[in-house]
């Protein structure tokens, strides 16, 4: 008796990951209801140290089609300096 009972435990073990694997991977893919793929982020990237950095927390300079964006103050010192 109790090795039937172990057997059923394993096979519940076995069939919950699996199907916590195929949601995951519906999931990801966009298959399940109230799912939506995140949208992707536009990086910019700092013309002094060329590291890519997100718009919203970048140190800029200038505005409008002009704005420079810098990853650190040091880098907009350095930008403005030459």
């Amino acid at each position: 008796m109790t090795r039937v009972i172990l057997w059923i435990v394993l096979a519940a073990i076995i069939i919950r990951i699996v199907w916590r694997f195929v949601h995951a991977i519906m999931d990801g893919a966009g298959m399940l209801r109230g799912s939506s793929p995140q949208p992707s982020v536009r990086l910019v990237r700092d013309p002094v140290c060329g590291v890519y950095v997100l718009p919203s927390k970048a140190i800029t300079s200038g505005s409008g089609a002009s704005t420079t964006y810098f990853c650190s103050e040091k880098c907009r010192r350095a930008w403005g300096s030459k």
